[in-house]
């Protein structure tokens, strides 16, 4: 068995020799592309527009320029950041036969100076540079997105743009609210489908009429709020009519769909945010599945020095913030459930921070249990079931 040193070596002289790897800073005007050539000394830059086949054709000149050095290139490995792009460029890659991976920004290590130098070639020099130390197997240099396929991507569409909407409602019905208290009316709901109706007998405190800009002005965000209702009931509509299916095109997910649902106090909007985001993910235990909801800790240790800092929040933001709903709404609607049970044990002389803190650890252990009820690996003890 090699020392892992040596092993480290070898590993890294493999990818030298036969690797060739390409790394992409992008941007929305033009790309910065950067290489590892095998058997050449330098280090190439390539300023392309945003095009994926003079991408291809760039690479495919650097292969050559190995070639004729003596040097065959058996595998193409090419990254970049995860940002606006998404997914689509490795998709389109690693059709092509390249292997393509995607870096998580965050957990590239970058310099802590308080005014440090930002370009884009500084940028490829340092993905290029944790990009090979991800390769030799030093898996601290940086960690991979898993490239969904655009049929997962696509399922999850529903949901954040309903979630998108919401708040922009929100945000409508908050910003006509404020215009109604400016002018000192507070008795008209203006969400109600009839408040548009009533706007022109409505009279401020003195007496006088609402003015005309206001009153325009609350008309066209009133239509807009009747529009965004419309979609959001479109989009619960259809979701409806893809559960209702009587031979679904995606047996799995409607499967965990309608078993979350059974769950009293889990609706539909939540069960398909659970499934499209996190369940249906190749996720290994109970661990993995905390961590990519962010429910976990950040310690601080160093010596005698024991803290925590909270959340770490470096896991999916939709999943977190649901399950922190979903675990308030279990305290009212699964008394008996065995969380719940330890919940109020825990928190029964306890202060409103405590409770606070508490609901985080209650949702982190609902996430984990509503996981192996979707992967079929037992029950909660008392969670309550509607029939199927």
């Amino acid at each position: 068995m090699l020392h892992p040193f040596t092993a480290n070596r070898a590993t890294a002289a493999f990818v030298q020799e036969s690797t060739l790897v390409v790394v992409i800073e992008m941007s929305q005007s033009t790309w910065l592309v950067g290489g590892s050539l095998p058997g050449v000394e330098r280090q190439p830059l390539k300023k392309l527009e945003p095009d994926p086949d003079r991408l291809l054709s760039v690479v495919n000149r650097w292969r050559d320029e190995c070639r004729e050095c003596g040097h065959d290139v058996e595998r193409l490995v090419i990254a970049y950041e995860a940002g606006r792009d998404g997914f689509w460029l490795a998709r389109w890659l690693a059709a092509r036969g390249a292997e393509a991976h995607v870096i998580h920004a965050s957990s590239v290590a970058v310099s802590r100076d308080r005014r440090r130098a930002k370009t884009d070639r500084l940028d490829v020099a340092l993905l290029l540079r944790v990009l090979l130390g991800w390769l030799r197997g030093e898996r601290g240099h940086c960690s991979m997105a898993v490239t969904p396929s655009i049929e997962d991507e696509d399922a999850r569409r529903p949901t954040r743009e309903r979630e998108n909407l919401v708040s922009e409602r929100t945000r409508i019905i908050n910003r006509m609210k404020a215009s109604l208290a400016r002018l000192g009316i507070r008795d008209l709901n203006p969400a109600h489908r009839k408040a548009v109706g009533r706007l022109d007998d409505l009279c401020t405190p003195e007496g006088a009429a609402l003015p005309p800009l206001a009153k325009s002005e609350l008309r066209r965000d009133m239509t807009r709020l009747r529009f965004i209702e419309d979609q959001i009931k479109e989009i619960e509509q259809e979701r409806m009519a893809r559960l209702d299916e009587a031979a679904p095109r995606e047996e799995r997910p409607n499967g965990m769909i309608r078993l979350l649902t059974r769950v009293v106090g889990v609706g539909v909007e939540t069960a398909d945010m659970l499934t499209h985001e996190i369940f249906l993910r190749d996720l290994g235990d109970r661990r993995a599945v905390a961590r990519y909801a962010g429910l976990t800790g950040s310690p601080d240790e160093s010596g005698s020095k024991r803290r925590e800092r909270g959340l770490s929040r470096a896991g999916n933001p939709r999943v977190r913030r649901g399950m922190v709903q979903l675990a308030w709404r279990f305290l009212v609607f699964q008394k008996d459930c065995a969380l719940v049970r330890w919940f109020r044990a825990r928190t029964a002389e306890a202060g409103a921070r405590r409770r606070v803190s508490l609901i985080v650890a209650l949702a982190r252990k609902l996430l984990v249990a509503l996981w192996r009820l979707a992967m079929g690996a037992g029950i909660l003890e008392g969670l309550k079931m509607r029939p199927a």
